[in-house]
């Protein structure tokens, strides 16, 4: 059976999922897959999730990997209470705001914030964290997960500073618990 390829873009159209709609009501199937990631979970997808529900039609998740559980479960933070925060900003001064916030939020809350950065931008905001976070918060950056290059380091924000690290432009979740 022929099998016909779909790209979904991060802000799926209506129109984009029409097709895929359309496929699953004539009873066939449709896999939904991230090129590095997990579909709908800090990827697209959502979109298309959405459409199947609203039209009545059955949607089966497959386990697979996920960055952003992988580097929870690899970290050693607190695992029984989380967020994703996705992207902080771009904008210095509210990155810079939202990163204490994380913090707070971390230390009142006992729970591990996790977000994710574009790769070239990744030592800018781990300047920003080093910068910005208390030394005794413990920080995680999980990165190249699954590849060989793989690097999953945690350790307080002290001793990050003393390494002077730079992850450069490789995938990166990052995570901080506050204690």
């Amino acid at each position: 059976m022929p099998c016909a390829i779909q790209e979904l873009d991060i802000s799926v159209l209506e129109a984009d999922v029409a097709r895929p709609i359309e496929t699953l009501r004539s009873n066939q199937s449709v896999g939904l897959l991230s090129e590095a990631g997990c579909p709908a979970i800090a990827d697209p997808g959502a979109g298309l999730v959405e459409a199947a529900h609203a039209a009545g039609i059955r949607v089966v998740p497959l386990v697979g990997p996920s960055s952003i559980i992988l580097a929870l479960m690899a970290s050693g933070l607190e695992g029984q209470r989380f967020a994703f925060c996705g992207y902080l900003p771009r904008e210095a001064a509210a990155r810079d705001r939202r990163i204490r916030e994380l913090e707070a939020r971390s230390r009142r809350e006992r729970e591990t914030e996790i977000f994710i950065e574009t790769p070239y931008r990744n030592d800018v905001l781990l300047a920003a964290l080093l910068d910005r976070l208390s030394e005794k918060t413990l920080l995680c950056a999980a990165t190249d997960l699954t590849l060989p290059t793989e690097s999953i380091r945690t350790k307080p924000v002290s001793a990050w500073r003393r390494s002077k690290p730079a992850i450069g432009k490789r995938p990166t979740v990052f995570l901080l618990l506050s204690g």
